[in-house]
C-alpha cells in the first residue's frame, strides 16, 4: 500500500500526539440552517478550539444518522444545499483563510453519482482533507480509496463494537488520517450515559494501527468528552452541537451558544 501524503489532518493530529494532547473533532451539517450561516459556524467552531471539523453532506436517506442530524440535513436540503454546494462551501472557507482540517461525512450514492475519480479531484481542489462514507463496505472501498489517496485525501474508516478483531485489522490496514470508532450500536445522537463498549473497541483497534483513534456517536457534553478522552486520541461530538444550531434562530445567539459549548468541550480535553 502506498502511504497517503500527510495533509492537514495528519499534521494536526500528529502535532497533538507529540504534545500529549487529545483532539476535538466537531460535526456540523453543511448548509444548516443555510449556506451563509454554515460559513460563520465553521469559523466559530474552529476558533473555539476544534482540531478537525466534520462537515455532513445532506442526504435524503441518511442511514447512520439519528433524528437531530436528519432534521439538520432536511433544513440544509430545503436551503438548497447540494454535494457541489458543500465543496463550494469548503472552497469559500479556505478562501477566507480557514485552515482547520475538514472531513466530509457523506454516503456512497452522491459520491458514486459524481464518479470516484472526479469526486476525489474536486474534494482535494476545494480543500477537503478527509472523507467518511459510513455505508461503503470495506471490501468495496478500494477504488474510492485509491483515487482519494492519489489526491491527498484520507478515506477514514469506521469500526463498530460488533466488528470482529480480524475485520478491524483488515480495515485499519488500509486506513489513513484516523480511525473512527463508533461507540455504540445504533445511529448518531447524544445519549444520557456513555456506552460501555467504546473502551474495549479502542483497545482492540490499537492492536492493529498506530493511527489516532477517535470515538464518536452518543457524546453529549464536556463530562462525557473528558471520559472518552481518557482512552481515545480524539473525541467526536456531533448531535449535541447540531441540536444547538437547530434550536437557536437568532444568528448571533446561535454563534455564541455554539462557540461557548465547543470551548467547554475543548477545556474538558485540556488546553
Amino acid at each position: 500500500m502506498t502511504a497517503a501524503p500527510e495533509n492537514r489532518i495528519g499534521r494536526r493530529l500528529g502535532q497533538l500526539r507529540r504534545e500529549g494532547r487529545k483532539a476535538l473533532i466537531v460535526y456540523l451539517m453543511a448548509g444548516d440552517p443555510d449556506p451563509e450561516a454554515s460559513l460563520d459556524l465553521v469559523e466559530t467552531v474552529a476558533g473555539a478550539g476544534a482540531d478537525v471539523i466534520e462537515l455532513g453532506v445532506p442526504f435524503s436517506d441518511p442511514l447512520a444518522d439519528g433524528p437531530v442530524i436528519q432534521a439538520a440535513g432536511q433544513r440544509a436540503l430545503r436551503a438548497g444545499m447540494t454535494p457541489a454546494g458543500v465543496l463550494d462551501l469548503v472552497r469559500r472557507l479556505r478562501a477566507r483563510g480557514v485552515e482547520v482540517p475538514i472531513a466530509l461525512m457523506t454516503y456512497t450514492n452522491p459520491v458514486l453519482r459524481q464518479g470516484y475519480a472526479a469526486f476525489a479531484r474536486a474534494a482535494a481542489e476545494a480543500g477537503v482533507d478527509g472523507v467518511i462514507v459510513p455505508d461503503l463496505p470495506h471490501e468495496e472501498a478500494g477504488p474510492l480509496r485509491g483515487h482519494l489517496r492519489e489526491a491527498g485525501v484520507d478515506l477514514i474508516p469506521l469500526v463498530a463494537p460488533t466488528t470482529p478483531a480480524e475485520r478491524v485489522a483488515a480495515i485499519v490496514r488500509e486506513a489513513s488520517g484516523f480511525v473512527y470508532c463508533v461507540s455504540l450500536l445504533g445511529v448518531t445522537g447524544a445519549r444520557e450515559s456513555l456506552s460501555d463498549r467504546f473502551a474495549p473497541l479502542v483497545e482492540r483497534t490499537r492492536r492493529y494501527t498506530d493511527l489516532p483513534v477517535a470515538v464518536g456517536f452518543g457524546i453529549r457534553d464536556a463530562e462525557q468528552a473528558r471520559a472518552v478522552a481518557e482512552v481515545a486520541d480524539a473525541v467526536i461530538v456531533g448531535s449535541a452541537v447540531v441540536r444547538l444550531c437547530g434550536e437557536t434562530a437568532d444568528p448571533a445567539l446561535r454563534l455564541r451558544r455554539v462557540g461557548e459549548f465547543v470551548r467547554g468541550l475543548r477545556e474538558a480535553l485540556g488546553a
